[in-house]
C-alpha cells in the first residue's frame, strides 16, 4: 500500500514556472510510454494521435473570483468565490482577523455588498443583491495559483484561460488546456482527431496537499462537473472504433471516470469526490495530457495510477534533470493507460530509455 511519502518529491524552486510562454503551443512535452520517455514540443501532438482518437476538454472558464474589501467595523476582509449555488449565492472562503458571524455585510472592491449567511464546513454562503458573473467580470481579480508569486497582470488574464472557455464557474484554470491555441487545435481537426466537451468547476482544493500518511484517511474535496450526452456518444463511438479516448487535464478525465462508476457512462451533472490512487481501474479513458504537479498531491497520485508509479517516478526525475517547467503555467505530458496486468521491470528512473525528438 502507498502512504504520502510515496508521492513526494524535491523540485528546485527556479523550475516552478511562473509566467506563461508568449505563444502556447511552444511548450515542451513528455511522452510516457510505460519505461519509455521521448522528449518532444506540444504541438507534436498532431503525430502522437490518429485520425478518429477522440479528446475530451474542460470548458470552463475561470471567474476573477478574488476580492479585497472591509466589515462593517472596518476590519479588512479577503474573499475567494469557491463555487456559484446560483447566481445570486455562492460559497467562498473568506480570510479576516476574525470569522464573520452569520448576518455580516461585508463591502467588496470599494463596489458593492455581500451578506454573509451560513457555514458550509471550511466556506461561508455568501448572497450578493445582483449577478455574481457579471460582478465578478467587472470588479473580481483572477485568482492564480498560490505558488506563483505576482498578482495577475493583463496578460495573465488572457493566458490563464483557455481559448474554449466558455462556461464560467472555476477559480483555477484547467491547465492542460493552455498549451493549446486555435492553429494547433485547427491541425488537430485536419488530421481528423475528434473533439468533445465536458465541464468541471475545478475549485481551489485542486492546489491542497494531501496530510495524512495514510491515504485512505484523505477527504478529497469536490467538484460539480456535467457531461453532455453528445460527450457521451463521442466517446462510444471512439471506443466502437478502436480509437483513444484522450482527456486533457486530469479535471477532464475525473469527470469522464466519475461518470461511469456505475460500468458505462452516463450523461448528466453531479458532485464528484472521486479520488484516484494507484489500484483504480479506469473505465473511460485510455490517455491522458496532463501538466506536471505538486509534491503529495492528488492529482500525482492520479498520474501515478493512470500510466504506473514507477514510470511517474521516473518522468518526474527526468523532467527535472532536463528542466522541464513544472505546474500551471509549465510543460505537459502525453501519458498511456497503464495495463494493470503488465507489470513494468525496475523501478530505478536511472534505468529508463530516453529518446529525444525535441
Amino acid at each position: 500500500m502507498y502512504t504520502l511519502a510515496d508521492f513526494d518529491f524535491d523540485l528546485p524552486q527556479d523550475l516552478i514556472a511562473q509566467t506563461p510562454l508568449r505563444e502556447r503551443s511552444a511548450s515542451r512535452l513528455l511522452q510516457v510510454e510505460g519505461e519509455q520517455l521521448t522528449n518532444r514540443g506540444f504541438a507534436d501532438l498532431v503525430d502522437l494521435l490518429v485520425p478518429g482518437d477522440l479528446m475530451v476538454f474542460n470548458d470552463t472558464r475561470v471567474l476573477k473570483a478574488r476580492f479585497f474589501g472591509a466589515k462593517e467595523s472596518g476590519g479588512k476582509v479577503e474573499v475567494l468565490i469557491e463555487r456559484v449555488l446560483d447566481p445570486l449565492t455562492v460559497l467562498a472562503q473568506i480570510r479576516a482577523s476574525k470569522s464573520p458571524a452569520a448576518g455580516t455585510r461585508l463591502r467588496l472592491a470599494d463596489a458593492f455588498d455581500v451578506e454573509v449567511g451560513v457555514r458550509a464546513g471550511e466556506f461561508f454562503t455568501l448572497h450578493l443583491q445582483s449577478d455574481v458573473f457579471a460582478l465578478t467580470e467587472q470588479h473580481g481579480r483572477l485568482p492564480l495559483p498560490p505558488y506563483i508569486d505576482h498578482a495577475a497582470d493583463a496578460f495573465d488574464e488572457t493566458r490563464y484561460q483557455t481559448v474554449y472557455a466558455r462556461t464560467p464557474g472555476a477559480v483555477a484554470a484547467p491547465t492542460a488546456g493552455l498549451h493549446f491555441d486555435a492553429a494547433l487545435l485547427a491541425r488537430l481537426q485536419a488530421h481528423g482527431v475528434q473533439f468533445a466537451y465536458v465541464t468541471l468547476h475545478v475549485g481551489a482544493g485542486t492546489f491542497q496537499p494531501v496530510r495524512v500518511e495514510d491515504l485512505r484517511e484523505h477527504q478529497m474535496h469536490s467538484e460539480w462537473y456535467t457531461l453532455p450526452q453528445e460527450t457521451v456518444d463521442a466517446v462510444k463511438a471512439a471506443r466502437d472504433a478502436g480509437k483513444a479516448v484522450v482527456a486533457v487535464g486530469t479535471t477532464s478525465l475525473r469527470a469522464l471516470e466519475s461518470a461511469s462508476q456505475e460500468g458505462e457512462l452516463v450523461a448528466g451533472s453531479a458532485d464528484t469526490c472521486l479520488f484516484i490512487t494507484p489500484g483504480y481501474r479506469f473505465r473511460t479513458v485510455t490517455r491522458l495530457v496532463t501538466n506536471f504537479h505538486l509534491p503529495k498531491s492528488t492529482l500525482l497520485m492520479l498520474v501515478s495510477a493512470f500510466a504506473g508509479y514507477a514510470p511517474i517516478r521516473a518522468a518526474y526525475a527526468h523532467a527535472i534533470a532536463a528542466r522541464y517547467r513544472f505546474f500551471s503555467y509549465g510543460d505537459a505530458m502525453l501519458l498511456r493507460l497503464q495495463d494493470p496486468s503488465t507489470p513494468v521491470s525496475g523501478t530505478n528512473p536511472t534505468a529508463t530509455r530516453i529518446d529525444t525528438d525535441a
